[in-house]
């Protein structure tokens, strides 16, 4: 397998092995045409963000590895920042993201947080099931979730995790409200959907003490922590993404399965383009306060 060269602005990329396969049917150059078609709905998401990449070299099949610090070898126009004490890569233009795709950089994980500031822009409720044949607990959980977010008057944005849960992203004003603040909020909700719900739903941390429970993690919400980020694939055998999806979408027939990257590329259907419009809309400030008036009011 040879190399060849592609100019993207005014970088010039080097592609080795693109016929090489990362995923059964998918080859290198497969996967770099998604990153390239999927990138102006992905990219966003990624903006500013210091990047946390799951690199499979040899494919999904072969040893697979978590990369923080920017390698040393890495092209000039790769930005870095300093942050939590590594040399994190930021992957905010197009050359950057096929450069990490030609590193077989397959999973993208991003905090909730942009490297400018400690405050969260979003909330992330992540409804993981305790297999994948219990998906339909993610589906009922998101629909209780949603179901309280109206009550609330809050946006929410729902995606798949990629794996075998849902992901529902709350947008939030830019550099605005702390981690301390926005737990008050993930905790209750986390804890309201598990006491209507104690036999399907847990917030109990340890898998062996959740009896084939949903695990409502709003804990992972957190400094420092991450999400995957929403259009990336997995590194799982069927290549799925972390695809977002309409509310409507949320029935009892959906499975994460239908989320290849090939099936991601041919819809028509764009469930976050409203994202950043519903930022500084959200009535957050009052939950807030609502929320902290009645802990206090129960001390």
């Amino acid at each position: 397998m040879g190399q060849h060269s592609i100019t993207v602005g005014d970088v010039e990329l080097t592609i080795t092995n693109a016929e090489k396969l990362l995923w059964k049917g998918v080859t290198k150059a497969d996967y770099l045409n998604y990153l390239a078609r999927i990138s102006p709905l992905m990219l966003p998401f990624l903006h500013n963000k210091p990047l946390t990449v799951i690199r499979y070299p040899d494919g999904i099949n072969g040893e697979a590895f978590y990369q923080r610090n920017c390698p040393e070898y890495a092209p000039d126009f790769i930005k870095t920042v300093e942050h939590h004490d590594n040399n994190y890569m930021i992957c905010s233009d197009l050359p950057s993201l096929l450069w990490l795709g030609t590193q077989a950089a397959i999973e993208f994980h991003i905090p909730f947080s942009t490297y400018q500031t400690q405050k969260p822009s979003e909330i992330v409720f992540d409804l993981d099931p305790p297999s994948n044949q219990a998906f339909h607990l993610a589906v009922l959980a998101a629909k209780q979730i949603k179901d309280n977010l109206d009550r609330l008057h809050v946006t929410g944005f729902l995606k798949l995790s990629g794996n075998k849960g849902l992901q529902i992203h709350i947008p939030l004003p830019i550099d605005t409200f702390t981690y301390e603040q926005t737990k008050v909020f993930t905790a209750f909700m986390a804890r309201f959907l598990v006491e209507t719900n104690p036999n399907l739903f847990t917030i109990e941390r340890l898998k062996k003490n959740r009896n084939e429970r949903l695990y409502v993690d709003y804990v992972q919400h957190a400094s420092g922590k991450t999400i995957i980020a929403p259009y990336s694939p997995r590194g799982n055998a069927e290549g799925l993404v972390a695809a977002p999806i309409e509310w409507n979408e949320l029935k009892d027939g959906l499975t994460p399965t239908d989320f290849s990257m090939e099936r991601v590329l041919k819809r028509k259907l764009r469930p976050f383009r409203d994202y950043e419009k519903a930022r500084d809309h959200q009535p957050f400030k009052e939950i807030i306060d609502w929320l902290l008036s009645k802990k206090t009011n129960h001390l």
